[in-house]
């Protein structure tokens, strides 16, 4: 019986020693986490917007070119050029694919977009967030649809091509972004 008693205290005693532990060890890094998250957002927001920056200089350069303004809920970036950037978010094929967009100040032309997170299948349609890939969207247009075709099928001004054996994905971006553009655009519009 002494024996039981003292493996119940040890237990009492033990998880408490590890309850106050984790409890400090997420107060000391809940802020950083939080910092993390509004800096990865802000260099997102500067490679759309391709306003050169480094990793020292991230908070000040985005002070100094971006002005952030909430319209209908939403948080909207705007550059010294009267480009604008938002955030968006969909379902991808196999996760969610999350990014920023940036728009000439027409609304209606594509300015550069980023992807901060996607799941796509590695090799295949992970490569909808390459740099390279992206840079093909630049200058096209978001009016009447946004459309990504198959591999040297887009002639248009609203097309681009998409990549080979990755159909699935390219069609869940291209989804995305015209389901975010169709919601954000009009939103900020309506409330300039």
């Amino acid at each position: 019986m002494l024996a039981k008693i003292k493996m119940v205290i040890f237990v009492l005693i033990l998880g408490s020693i590890l309850t106050t532990a984790l409890v400090l060890v997420n107060n000391y890094t809940d802020p950083i986490i939080a910092k993390n998250a509004v800096l990865k957002v802000k260099r997102s927001v500067l490679l759309a917007f391709e306003i050169p920056y480094s990793e020292e200089n991230v908070e000040q350069v985005f002070d100094e070119n971006i002005t952030s303004v909430e319209k209908g809920g939403k948080e909207f970036f705007i550059n010294t050029a009267g480009e604008v950037c938002f955030e968006f978010s969909g379902s991808g094929v196999w996760g969610p694919i999350e990014g920023v967009a940036a728009l000439n100040p027409d609304l209606e032309t594509i300015k550069g977009i980023t992807i901060v997170q996607q799941e796509e299948t590695p090799g295949l349609g992970s490569r909808i967030g390459d740099k390279d890939y992206l840079d093909t969207f630049k200058g096209k247009k978001i009016i009447p649809d946004f459309k990504i075709l198959p591999p040297g099928k887009a002639s248009a001004e609203n097309e681009v091509d998409g990549i080979t054996g990755a159909t699935l994905s390219c069609n869940a971006f291209s989804a995305i972004l015209n389901n975010q553009f169709s919601k954000f655009v009009p939103l900020y519009k309506g409330s300039e």
